[in-house]
């Protein structure tokens, strides 16, 4: 394990474990009754000191596999040597179940536990409960500590990812936000704009029409109308000017049916398995962009619930264009629901009483069929306004 990436707590322990190995190398080294134990005492430490310092061994599970080896072997000789090198046997586990995959490591730990009981009846001691019970009591504490520090470690970097996720999208979301936030004023101030400021021009300019019919030939008033007129003409056409600039990016830069178009088209993730389609009845005529706007937005919602929530495999968008009114179509082969049940609430409730304010809010009828298993279809009718006719 690097060092820089632990934490204070792992440094600790870490610390710990170092000062462990050498302070019962160190007994085993004075308890020895031979030199050959020291000696081995003293290459068991050079051993493990050298694998701590070296970055291969840090770095490579391999290289870690081969130091734990040359270690236990280099611990195996202090056994033959002197019983007091069984005591090695517990920083051993910690490091065997820390090194190794877990179905190499329990192997492990249960031969070092055997070979520590081995030496200690090798050397003549006396047999005691204690003999079988020290080591292998060790070797389950070890295991135990081990994995249950593991599992805690996975929990946490489980959890530590889902906070990062949850940031992400909470970013995400106010992100969203401030766009919806952003699109909805647009298309606030382009329906003020059409509504007051480009009707009221519009209705100044046909009054100083019928102003200029009424005047006598030759009046000197004449030209200061012709004047105001023209002034009120081409306000007019700076206001249109702002509600195209104001209308909503999909509209920028095609029509309402061309937007549709591009609805419909497959996209990545839930979109991506659904097969929508859209098509055209009638003969397309232009509409007022607050008429642009409410139908692409009530059919973008509409989609979105289709994909959201009716589980469909197919739907189905048409914008007719009939003699006095103007209707939408989503159709979709989904579960349905029951309308009547339907209220307001934060899964998506709000969608529908939002199309049916947008399309009343022009004259229109928004209407709603469905039930469950049977598909849902949204339909929308607005009236063509005076002077726009198929």
């Amino acid at each position: 394990m690097d060092p820089r990436s632990l934490t204070p707590a792992l440094r600790a322990l870490r610390l710990c474990l170092h000062l462990l190995m050498a302070g019962l190398l160190a007994l085993a080294a004075v308890r020895a009754d031979s030199g050959a134990g020291a000696a081995f005492a003293v290459l068991t430490g050079a051993v493990y000191a050298a694998g701590s310092a070296l970055p291969a061994v840090r770095d490579s599970r391999r290289a870690a596999a081969l130091w734990l080896a040359l270690l236990c072997a280099s611990w195996l000789a202090l056994l033959w040597a002197t019983p007091d090198g069984l005591w090695v046997a517990f920083p051993l586990y910690f490091l065997q179940l820390h090194l190794l995959p877990v179905r190499w490591a329990l192997p492990a730990v249960a031969l070092t536990a055997g070979a520590a009981i081995l030496s200690y009846v090798r050397h003549g001691a006396t047999l005691n409960p204690g003999v079988f019970i020290g080591p292998l009591l060790g070797g389950a504490v070890a295991v135990a500590t081990v994995l249950g520090y593991q599992a805690l470690y996975r929990e946490s970097e489980r959890r530590r990812r889902m906070v990062e996720e949850l940031i992400a999208t909470r970013a995400e979301l106010a992100a969203a936000e401030r766009l919806a936030g952003t699109l909805a004023e647009r298309e606030r101030l382009a329906r003020e704009i059409h509504d007051t400021l480009a009707q009221g021009l519009s209705s100044i300019q046909l009054l100083l029409r019928a102003a200029q019919r009424a005047l006598p030939e030759g009046s000197p008033a004449a030209g200061h109308i012709e004047g105001a007129r023209r002034a009120a003409q081409d306000n007019l056409a700076e206001a249109r000017r702002f509600v195209r600039a104001l209308s909503p990016p999909d509209l920028e830069h095609g029509s309402l049916a061309a937007a549709l178009e591009r609805l419909c088209e497959p996209g990545p993730g839930p979109e991506g398995s659904l097969r929508a389609r859209f098509t055209v009845s009638g003969t397309p005529v232009e509409l007022p962009t607050p008429y642009e706007v409410a139908l692409l937005r009530i059919a973008q919602s509409a989609f979105a619930n289709t994909v959201r929530h009716a589980s469909a495999a197919r739907a189905e968008v048409t914008l007719s264009y009939m003699n006095a009114s103007v209707t939408l179509d989503v159709v979709d082969d989904g579960k349905g629901f029951d309308p009547a049940l339907l209220t307001s609430s934060a899964d998506g409730g709000f969608g529908l009483p939002a199309m049916r304010a947008r399309a009343e809010s022009l004259g229109g009828v928004f209407t709603v069929e469905s039930a469950p298993g049977q598909g849902t279809a949204v339909a929308v009718s607005l009236p063509l306004p005076a002077g726009v006719s198929t």
